[in-house]
């Protein structure tokens, strides 16, 4: 890849140009950077509307619930709205699928264009958004490798993370920011509120390999499996405990912003299975919260995992797919996973036995 502006100068660089530098570099490159300037153009939107707040009708309640469930606001639909509007109009995109639709949402485009589909959830957080807490937007691009662009199933968009492109999330909060990666590191831009230009502000962005933070939501400790407990126990047991250190507990419900903070400081972020509701694998969508959250925490240096899968690898059997979510400084995740494999290794050495037990006791009879 090209080298970057100057530190001194980065400030400077706004994301146009640093995508027209590198566009050469990677596979796509015009096509991706005409598509991820577009989203850019939708997240300014998006930033202007959340900053009004309650002044504006795009702030409350929309009456309804989403597919996944969740109450929506207004700003949820219009996010959506911006999107869908946006995208459709590059003519690149033959499919988009949204948190907000039940189903994927196909375009029709002619000749030999819409090479690609965007996945997307447009207002991250979204129940922040009436007490001021930052929110966000989640994205990712992959390529269409379908022939019949008239079928109407999903299987378009059951790709594994490692197909993405390219993927991102904007931060709304007391500036806006811009996190991309297109598989080669990641970028931080930073909106300029008198240009409206998006400035590179945090150049190839590293996560520390070691922490003292983790983000987690600790009102479901009840429900949790026994090695998210244990990792959490330690933690909370600081110098005097096993891990013999002082740890942060981090949580603002919202995944851009609490996996920006990892992204920025070090830190783990843990969305795990727990037995609260048994039948859901997990929490978070594997395709367009997951994925794309999982390629920027990699593309950093980071670690993402189910506990016992790489998520990246995981490839999804619907599109509203949900996983568990460990992701953020890797010794920290491997750590988490080892206790996984701890935990499953003795808890077949138990199941086994009790097998055995219950074969010889039927054997006796």
């Amino acid at each position: 890849m090209k080298s970057l502006i100057s530190n001194s100068a980065q400030i400077k660089t706004t994301l146009t140009q640093y995508l027209t530098l590198v566009s050469g570099d990677y596979l796509y490159g015009e096509s991706i950077t005409s598509l991820l300037l577009t989203i850019a153009e939708c997240t300014k939107k998006i930033a202007a509307l959340a900053s009004k707040g309650n002044l504006d009708t795009a702030v409350g309640n929309f009456g309804a619930t989403n597919v996944q469930g969740e109450v929506q606001i207004n700003l949820d639909v219009v996010s959506n709205e911006t999107f869908i509007t946006s995208l459709e109009k590059t003519g690149l995109v033959s499919g988009l699928v949204s948190e907000e639709l039940d189903d994927p949402y196909l375009i029709k485009v002619a000749g030999d264009g819409g090479e690609f589909l965007v996945v997307f959830d447009p207002l991250d957080g979204s129940s922040n958004v009436d007490v001021n807490v930052s929110v966000g937007s989640i994205f990712s691009i992959y390529k269409d490798n379908k022939d019949n662009k008239d079928d109407s199933a999903s299987l378009n968009f059951l790709q594994s993370g490692n197909a993405q492109l390219a993927a991102g999330y904007a931060l709304y909060g007391p500036c806006t920011m811009l996190v991309i990666t297109i598989g080669s590191g990641v970028q931080g831009f930073t909106l300029d509120t008198e240009t409206q230009e998006f400035v590179l502000s945090h150049a190839d962005i590293r996560i520390p390999e070691t922490t003292s933070d983790f983000s987690i939501n600790a009102s479901n400790e009840r429900h949790w499996e026994a090695p998210i407990q244990r990792y959490v126990d330690g933690c909370k047991a600081g110098r005097t405990g096993c891990r013999g250190q002082d740890f942060n507990m981090r949580w603002v419900a919202s995944m851009v912003a609490d996996v920006h903070r990892v992204l920025m400081r070090g830190g783990v972020y843990l969305y795990p299975h727990d037995n609260k509701l048994p039948a859901r694998a997990g929490r978070l969508r594997l395709l367009y919260e997951a994925n794309p959250m999982s390629f920027i925490v990699e593309q950093a240096g980071g670690k993402s995992t189910t506990g016992r899968k790489r998520v990246l690898d995981i490839k999804p059997d619907e599109i509203h797919q949900r996983v568990p979510v460990i992701m953020g400084s890797r010794l920290e995740v491997n750590l988490i996973e080892s206790y996984h494999t701890e935990f499953d290794a003795t808890h077949a050495e138990v199941k086994n036995s009790s097998s055995l037990d219950q074969t010889q006791l039927t054997q006796s009879s």
